[in-house]
């Protein structure tokens, strides 16, 4: 069994956000990056079916040089071996075309890409690499099993969970629920050791046109004063909530 697991870095959520250029372009200085948590959730269950199956489980990246730490780390916790596309991650299709092109040379089992990265929150780059590799793909995902030659799976829908099965090769987005926030593993020193003797691939990217572009960012308006209201005064409350907050 062959598992890739898309990975993404993305700003902690401490981190402080600023734009420069004119608020065109997002500020690095000072940025601390992660893996992104949707992504780390896949890549915890694919070492747990490493385990189970004896399955290799090749990590992949579309960045720079920065990407390199976060694929170490991925190193550590218990993936075979790296590879990171050499280019900036443009747009989510172009991220996808990235993908498709190192993954359709490698016919991969099981590709696992996070529900969505938590900078962008786009979710559209797992629907978009398997659209353009020609395989299933299931999003929202919280459960996977491997019963024989058959995959069993579950996801989050609207108003409950749905059981789906079906067979390799499969593209699924993972969340909280394929594993639980207790079970991510921490690399410890022996897996930071061995990571180091694991190869990390660059690899060129494909040409590709870009297909959107940033226009400008934008912060969110600050946040307004706090207005008190005697509990007693519910005319008063309801009249605030009706014309100021606009929420009745």
């Amino acid at each position: 069994m062959k598992i890739l697991v898309c990975i993404s870095q993305v700003p902690d959520t401490t981190s402080k956000i600023n734009f420069i250029e004119d608020n065109k372009a997002f500020d690095n200085q000072g940025i601390t990056y992660v893996i992104n948590p949707n992504d780390e959730f896949g890549l915890t269950k694919s070492i747990r079916l490493q385990q189970q199956e004896q399955a290799e489980v090749v990590v992949a990246s579309v960045g720079d040089t920065s990407a390199d730490a976060i694929l170490r780390k991925c190193l550590a916790i218990g993936a075979d071996r790296a590879v990171r596309i050499d280019t900036q991650p443009q747009d989510g299709l172009y991220v996808a075309h990235q993908l498709a092109s190192f993954a359709a040379e490698e016919a991969f089992d099981l590709i696992i890409t996070g529900r969505e990265s938590i900078d962008y929150n786009g979710g559209m780059v797992g629907a978009m690499l398997a659209e353009l590799l020609q395989i299933p793909f299931v999003t929202n995902c919280i459960n996977l099993e491997k019963k024989g030659a058959e995959i069993h799976l579950e996801r989050e829908i609207d108003g409950g969970k749905e059981k789906l099965k079906g067979e390799f090769p499969l593209v699924i987005g993972a969340q909280k629920g394929l594993v639980e926030e207790k079970d991510l593993i921490i690399p410890n020193m022996r897996g930071i050791m061995q990571a180091r003797q694991k190869p990390l691939t660059i690899r060129a990217a494909e040409e590709l046109e870009v297909s959107s572009s940033t226009l400008n960012y934008e912060k969110p308006p600050a946040k307004g004063p706090v207005k008190l209201v005697d509990p007693e005064n519910l005319d008063e409350l309801i009249d605030l909530l009706q014309n100021e907050a606009n929420a009745l």
